[in-house]
């Protein structure tokens, strides 16, 4: 399974407006400006996303998207399907070898199982770890 710029760029939408949970709505402008994006793109995959109940869009001068629950009770699988589509590596019928369909199975939960156990929330602890000083010491 190939991730596209949709899940990517979805993703990056996600976390800005997570990192921002609680202080009010962010303009798709800014994360545009931040990140180097289109923001006619970004507006395009944010449609899905508000569809789907992810985020709400505030009107209004000091406008724009807030999260609809806590960076901690949404997923990144939940992001990637409503973007992507299903996850799954290969489209497999029950027809297809048993072995191989049980591999093409395996791996497909196993990617639904790393998508989904991965909150916006550790994404943008992660993001925010990743970001310190680090120092390198050398004897």
């Amino acid at each position: 399974m190939k991730i596209s710029t949709k899940g990517r760029y979805g993703l990056t939408i996600m976390m800005e407006l997570a990192t921002k949970f609680g202080e009010g709505p962010t303009s798709l402008k800014s994360i545009a400006e931040k990140h180097q994006l289109s923001e006619h793109y970004l507006e395009q995959l944010v449609a899905p996303l508000r569809n789907a109940g992810l985020v709400k869009s505030i009107r209004g001068a000091y406008g724009g998207y807030i999260l609809s629950k806590a960076p901690e009770e949404i997923s990144s699988g939940d992001v990637i399907r409503v973007l992507e589509g299903p996850i799954s590596p290969v489209d497999f019928t029950e027809e297809d070898d048993p072995a191989k369909r049980d591999l093409w199975i395996r791996i497909r939960d196993s990617i639904a199982s790393v998508l989904d156990s991965t909150m916006l929330s550790d994404l943008i602890n992660f993001k925010e770890e990743g970001s310190k000083d680090n120092y390198m010491f050398y004897i």
